[in-house]
């Protein structure tokens, strides 16, 4: 053959070649599991997917409803193939509203990895389940006005094509999140659960266990859980004694534990504060129930923990100002917010079923389990499989997160879940923190460290030593304006 020829042959094949390619590219595009789509957070595009499930898995057939999902694709050309799969809280928190949050927190894990949010049935953009009486909380509710406003969502919420809520639990939803992680491809993937979603992870983690590579509980909420208000009651009697020892708190806020009494035994009252946002007055009824709803939401958070003795005594002196605020009973609806329809689906069948025969221990207990009463005597329950409430040995590795001063997951919530789990699991604790450690100190660096390492053997002793345990906050001391005497002369020329 002379050159000419092999030279027309050689580009004829390269030709050839490309267009294969190029059919190849095509026709991946065409049948790629997701789209380019835009999130408010991201500057840059993301992808979007959705997979049809059946609302009754019983009937696969029957009537469906799509789930939606976001992944945050890597971008590194050695990708890995162990996506990350990220669980919300709640239960009823949307998981691709808070993508941005959470990919700023994995960033380092995203180089190499797809980031999965998915919302989980009845959140965000899968066949929602919304109360947005109950979710915009512009005024403090009475325990009334929250029982009938709960039952109007719920008459709403089943006349909706999807609206029989008992098909809205962590089992079936769990199975979705399987239906996911198969439209994409993925093998094994890695979960990443934030209190509720450490439960969907367990659970998850009991039906698919050959699907799971490592899993991070962040606040763990074992599926044996009662209603979460467990240590809400301790976390406040540690604040009271805490404020005692410190000069300063005691000092400006002395005799903190029986004021407190005080103030609760004399709801209720009528009160009036200015809205913190839109700046109109709000006039209400502050019920012993609101009090303590309000005093619960503060225990979640060292920096509300450390505010709490001035609210309380402001409260006191008639202000109620401070304890609404700080709280965010006020706060427009946000990224974080609660679905109240999936949470009452999920909750009045797993977490209700468990308290329900048991008799509350304080007044936190007693008032969830008189606000739950009220609504799960008629709410819609999902059926629970036996094994639900059973924490299997686990071959996968686990890295469990707990706050010392957590009022809802306490630490012991966490070695349970970790003596359960077996010998696979590592359980870290930061004592003066509360709920939710995956923002806290290098937690994330060992997030990345275990999720990151290549062997097993090597994620179940990572290197935790940067974790270092972290002083309470002080109590809060409101600013002392200088004296005006003082003002006048520093104002002379």
């Amino acid at each position: 053959m002379n050159k000419r020829f092999m030279l027309r042959l050689r580009l004829m094949l390269g030709l050839a070649l490309c267009s294969a390619v190029t059919a190849h590219a095509n026709a991946a595009a065409t049948t790629s599991p997701t789209k380019a789509c835009r999130l408010p957070d991201f500057p840059q595009e993301v992808q979007c997917g959705q997979v049809q499930r059946p609302l009754n898995p019983a009937q696969p057939q029957g009537k469906q409803i799509d789930i939606q999902y976001v992944v945050i694709p890597s971008q590194d050309r050695n990708k890995l193939p162990d996506a990350v799969f990220l669980l919300a809280g709640g239960p009823g928190q949307s998981a691709i509203s808070v993508a941005s949050w959470a990919t700023t927190l994995m960033a380092r894990l995203n180089r190499r990895r797809d980031l999965v949010f998915v919302d989980q049935r009845g959140t965000g953009r899968s066949a929602p389940l919304e109360c947005p009486e109950l979710e915009k909380a512009e005024e403090v509710l009475s325990p009334e006005q929250r029982v009938k406003v709960t039952d109007d969502c719920m008459r709403q919420l089943q006349t909706l094509p999807y609206g029989e809520l008992q098909y809205f639990g962590t089992s079936i939803a769990m199975q979705d999140l399987e239906a996911v992680r198969l439209k994409q491809g993925y093998g094994r993937i890695n979960v990443v659960g934030a209190s509720y979603g450490t439960r969907a992870g367990l659970e998850y983690l009991r039906q698919f266990p050959q699907s799971v590579r490592r899993i991070v509980l962040d606040g763990v909420v074992p599926p044996s859980m009662r209603l979460a208000s467990a240590d809400a009651q301790k976390a406040l009697d540690a604040l009271f004694r805490d404020c005692k020892k410190e000069a300063a708190c005691n000092a400006s806020y002395p005799d903190l534990e029986n004021r407190w009494k005080k103030l609760l035994a004399s709801q209720p009252q009528k009160i009036s504060i200015t809205h913190p946002r839109m700046g109109t007055p709000i006039k209400t009824e502050m019920t012993r129930d609101s009090l303590l709803g309000l005093v619960h939401k503060s225990l979640y958070s060292p920096n509300s923990l450390s505010a709490l003795p001035y609210a309380l005594t402001q409260a006191e002196q008639g202000n109620y100002a401070p304890l609404v605020t700080m709280t965010g009973a006020t706060n427009l609806p946000g990224p974080g917010g609660i679905s109240y329809g999936m949470h009452f689906s999920v909750w009045c069948g797993e977490a209700f079923a468990q308290s329900a025969s048991l008799p509350a221990n304080d007044d936190f207990e007693k008032l969830m389990a008189d606000q739950y009463t009220q609504t799960c005597k008629k709410w819609p329950r999902s059926e629970i499989p036996a094994d639900f409430f059973k924490v299997p040995a686990s071959a996968s590795p686990a890295l469990l997160l707990s706050g010392g001063l957590d009022p809802v997951t306490p630490t012991r919530y966490g070695d349970e879940v970790a003596k359960a789990l077996g010998p696979n699991a590592r359980h870290v604790v930061i004592e003066n923190t509360g709920h939710g450690l995956l923002a806290q100190g290098c937690i994330r660096d060992v997030v990345h460290r275990f999720l990151n390492a290549k062997e097993d053997s090597e994620a179940v002793k990572v290197d935790t030593t940067c974790v270092r345990q972290i002083p309470r906050a002080l109590a809060w001391q409101a600013p002392v304006p200088p004296a005006a005497s003082k003002v006048g002369k520093e104002a002379k020329p």
